[in-house]
């Protein structure tokens, strides 16, 4: 399922209409209707919001396949075009590379621990701009 597929599906679960949702987060009707379309994506802090709202977990509504879509909604042409660079680079590396099964582990296991790192940074932050 795509994340528009998703969205749809828990917003019905919640009962409530494309334009009830958008009230609850503070968007528009058409916002919804562009997300359950598949033509836009949320931005990081509406998605939060659409989250929150509809008591689901952000893993739930974005798959893999939904990635390039956000990180370009987020952060524009480039920052997209970076991460598809950031994905064709690594699916390389764990394909065709020559790493060894124990270094291809060492890798992820590096990524992930950059992953957690900075997404410890960033509610940090998150927190000080909301003055917590």
């Amino acid at each position: 399922m795509t994340f528009s597929e998703k969205l749809q599906k828990a917003r019905k679960n919640k009962k409530l209409t494309q334009a009830e949702l958008a009230e609850k987060i503070g968007v528009t009707a058409r916002s919804i209707q562009n997300y359950e379309l598949g033509a836009r994506y949320p931005k990081r802090d509406i998605l939060d919001r659409i989250c929150k709202t509809l008591g689901v977990r952000i893993e739930t509504l974005v798959g893999s396949e939904d990635f390039l879509g956000i990180v370009e909604a987020e952060d524009g042409i480039e920052g997209a075009a970076s991460a598809k660079q950031l994905l064709k680079c690594a699916g390389a590396l764990f394909a065709g590379g020559e790493l060894s099964d124990e270094d291809k582990d060492k890798v992820m296991l590096a990524l992930q621990k950059i992953y957690w790192k900075e997404k410890e940074k960033s509610m940090k932050a998150d927190g000080k701009k909301r003055g917590k």
